[in-house]
């Protein structure tokens, strides 16, 4: 049923009362504009993160993680979004009382509304940061995007309520080529950060490497803590009573290197004398030394471990940078960091 309505130019137009199909796929055509919206600002911000990173509030690996989700949401939604759109301007051009039906306007409203509340917020939440101590180009950055972006979308909807569906136009077709060529070229900036997809495959692989490491290292000093002796080899680490058996390579299958360097107690010191060495070592494929960090130190510095318990709790963590190839960490068992006790005798 179609019926006239006054439009914002004071004239009246015809306009047609909304269908299911109208009502869902300006639905989904809104709803993946916001996901692109945020996505697309997210991903900007956590550039501007990685590229000037802020020793107070900043995590690589966090930047990271936050940057293949934006990347994953506008990969998947925004083809989507140009196809919801396209198919909805086709439904306008073929009859042109459908740009006035009242779904859209609702949501163009509503994304006119929220694009402006957004726009406040962030900026109101940026100055915040600011003010307590946010690198001056990272806010004022952030700012830019936050203004440009709000401002786009904020425009373009405005200017979409207002015009003539009669008369025809280019621009959201100039506008979604241009808009694509942007998000394509941020997404391409992502991947040159994150590395591809085996790229990230083999850092997965050298994390569990990295974990498993640490693992080997934790029961290397329990056992030093209950035997006051460093075990020989990582068979002497099996216990059949908790089911431990020391962890391999994820990917060959190889077992892990490890090698006693000193063991003072074999020689005879007392136990507070004795300061022992071990180094465990894997074959690594991505070179980590590369990621930010403010407390670097280099990986072939001795790095001592402080017995403190039977779980291999420490007061503070241990090093593990590493290049691609045979990385190998060296430990030292510190006992005065801990409460001797007995040795075990069986």
């Amino acid at each position: 049923m179609k019926t006239l309505k006054r439009n914002l130019h004071g004239t009246f137009v015809e306009s047609q009362h909304s269908t299911a199909r109208d009502v869902f796929g300006h639905l989904l055509a809104i709803g993946t504009l916001y996901a692109c919206f945020g996505s697309f600002i997210a991903l900007l911000f956590q550039y501007i993160n990685v590229k000037f990173p802020d020793a107070l509030s900043y995590s690589y690996v966090g930047s990271l993680d936050a940057i293949r989700t934006s990347m994953a949401i506008l990969i998947v939604v925004w083809p989507v979004f140009i196809f919801i759109s396209w198919l909805l301007a086709k439904d306008v051009k073929a009859n042109p009382a459908k740009h006035n039906i009242g779904i859209k306007k609702w949501l163009l409203y509503l994304t006119l509304f929220a694009t402006a509340i957004t726009m406040i917020v962030d900026l109101v939440t940026l100055v915040n940061y600011f003010l307590n101590g946010e690198i001056t180009t990272r806010f004022i950055l952030k700012v830019i995007i936050v203004l440009l972006t709000s401002a786009s979308v904020f425009g373009y909807y405005l200017w979409d309520l207002r015009r003539d569906a009669t008369v025809p136009t280019k621009l959201p077709m100039i506008a979604a080529i241009k808009d694509s060529i942007i998000i394509a070229a941020v997404i391409i900036l992502g991947f040159v950060l994150v590395g591809s997809p085996a790229q990230q495959r083999a850092v997965r692989f050298d994390e569990t490497r990295v974990n498993d490491l640490s693992v080997i290292q934790n029961e290397v000093v329990n056992y030093y803590v209950t035997k006051h002796v460093l075990p020989v080899s990582l068979a002497d680490l099996s216990n059949t009573l908790y089911g431990f058996a020391a962890p391999v390579d994820p990917e060959s299958g190889e077992a892990y290197s490890y090698d006693v360097i000193i063991d003072t107690m074999i020689s005879g010191a007392t136990p507070d004398e004795s300061i022992s060495k071990f180094k465990v070592c894997a074959n690594f494929a991505t070179d980590n030394n590369i990621t930010p960090t403010y407390t670097s130190t280099s990986a072939k510095t001795t790095a001592p471990v402080p017995a403190r318990d039977m779980y291999g709790n420490s007061p503070y963590s241990n090093n593990w940078s590493h290049t691609a190839g045979t990385v190998c960490f060296e430990r030292q068992v510190d006992s005065s960091m801990f409460i001797s006790n007995p040795p075990i005798v069986k």
